[in-house]
């Protein structure tokens, strides 16, 4: 009987521990075992009953390190990382700057042991994709090494792609795709919804269906081998994730759905060296046509970036900060533009102690885009307040998919217009409420940032949260304070 992906997982990610001890960090330890697993892939499918060849170069096999130890196993590791990193397609890519970071000849043996001891190719691609993405978030959960950034949490992506409900032979991108985890949430619920599709439109999914960017190298080779083990993309095909900053140009095409997270961070920066040989860093502005307004604040850019990426009849779900809804000048002319020019339904008010990054207070705005026309087109907006009088933590009390089932039911993906509140007079405490047009215009700055429910860790001091919860909410309190602060000392130059 063959082990569960949660049996194979604790074996790969126990090694970890050792590691740790040597300096190995849970990114460089991941990034390792995507070169081995790969190898081994490739070693499985090159044998009967597959017989086929992923374009490995002699001598740079698995069977070339399997049967070495020692020196000349790290040697031969090394020689091989370096052949592939010339290769073409995603196998390059994936390669692509590759470098040996376990030191320990004898650790490296270990690993390649364990590798060895599992046949990739017959586990299913759920099964494969289970294991990876469980690495995936363990590396996330390593707080200090920033991984968390690019890994958003799992029932959230589930919920934002079930509401979009994404059709076969349609295009999603995701500008800032961090580990893919979209892209996988999007292929599963089209291949469930969708069980009889042609092979024409099975061919589509895996090939031509899904676009992203990804700016950070490590991400990017993670991202690549991920679609790769869930079977999205073709090894010597078009890459489906381009390296690159996504807002340095408007890249010409067109998409059905857009699902993402941009990362957070109130301004876009590069670093430079001056004349006298010192470092400085300067604010990141975007020139682009297509924009309404020039900002160095990453989340507008990407809002904007995002409409400019959608067809005329596309859809978007869209992590944002806070700042988004409220922020005055530039914030209030891309929130007024996109009210004019999409159908900006819904906003869900995320909880706080979801993101592995402290402090972050976030929202979804689900948006469709519409053709040109000289009407407003958002009529009203749909605010589901998923924050006031709830609290998760990231260890004792995760976010579950069942936690956002009420949000679901409310949105009504089947046919949203049949949509009814559960806020009244009589039930201030609904949490589903309406707000037209009219009334968001007339807000100071077209604000988006509206709440309404009492909230009851003010009013009732025989009612506060659990230890845990008060400590982790004050460290966000504490986290988002140093951020605005960082964000008065970056305006002050």
């Amino acid at each position: 009987m063959p082990e569960q992906p949660s049996t194979i997982l604790n074996k790969v990610w126990a090694m970890c521990d050792v590691l740790r001890d040597e300096g190995v960090s849970y990114g460089d330890y991941l990034e390792q075992l995507t070169y081995m697993i790969f190898l081994k892939m490739a070693d499985e499918y090159a044998r009967p009953p597959y017989n086929r060849s992923l374009g490995i170069p002699a001598g740079s096999g698995w069977t070339d390190l399997r049967s070495l130890s020692g020196a000349a196993l790290e040697a031969q590791y090394k020689r091989t990382l370096d052949a592939l990193g010339e290769k073409p397609g995603i196998l390059g890519e994936i390669f692509s700057g590759a470098q040996n970071k376990i030191s320990d000849p004898a650790r490296l043996s270990r690993i390649v042991l364990m590798i060895d001891a599992e046949s990739w190719v017959s586990m299913s691609s759920d099964v494969k994709g289970d294991i990876y993405e469980g690495l995936l978030q363990k590396n996330a959960e390593d707080t200090k090494s920033g991984a968390g950034q690019y890994f958003t949490p799992r029932p959230l992506i589930q919920t934002m792609v079930e509401c979009l409900r994404p059709e076969p032979s349609k295009t999603i991108v995701d500008p800032a795709c961090g580990s893919g985890g979209f892209f996988l949430a999007a292929q599963r619920y089209i291949a469930q919804s969708y069980p009889n599709m042609s092979p024409d439109e099975k061919r589509f999914l895996k090939n031509e269906t899904f676009h992203g960017w990804e700016i950070v190298r490590t991400t990017y080779r993670l991202s690549l081998m991920n679609l790769f083990l869930h079977n999205i993309g073709d090894l010597y095909g078009v890459v489906p994730v381009t390296r690159n900053d996504a807002l340095l140009a408007d890249p010409g095409v067109r998409f059905d759905y857009v699902l993402t997270n941009p990362p957070f961070g109130r301004k876009s920066s590069m670093t430079f060296t001056n004349e006298e040989g010192e470092q400085e860093r300067e604010d990141l502005v975007y020139n682009r046509q297509d924009f309404w307004a020039t900002s160095s604040n990453k989340q507008l850019n990407f809002i904007q970036h995002i409409h400019t990426l959608l067809k005329s009849t596309g859809k978007a779900a869209v992590v944002v900060p806070d700042n988004v809804l409220f922020e005055g000048g530039v914030g209030e002319t891309v929130r007024k533009k996109l009210l004019e020019t999409c159908d900006l339904h819904t906003i869900l008010r995320l909880p706080t102690g979801i993101f592995y990054k402290p402090g972050v207070k976030a929202n979804v705005i689900f948006f469709d885009k519409r053709p040109a026309s000289p009407q407003t087109q958002t009529h009203e907006v749909w605010i589901y307040d998923f924050r006031t009088n709830i609290h998760f933590t990231l260890k004792q009390h995760p976010l579950a998919y069942e936690d956002l089932q009420e949000f679901l039911a409310c949105y009504h993906p089947e046919n949203r217009h049949e949509r009814r509140e559960t806020w009244s007079p009589e039930n201030p405490e609904g949490r589903f409420r309406r707000y037209a047009i009219d009334e968001i215009l007339s807000r100071d700055k077209t604000s988006l940032d509206i709440f309404w429910i009492k909230d009851k860790s003010l009013a009732d001091l025989d009612n506060l949260p659990d230890p845990d919860v008060l400590a982790a909410e004050i460290l966000e309190n504490l986290e988002e304070a140093m951020e605005s602060f960082r964000g008065i000392v970056e305006k002050l130059g």
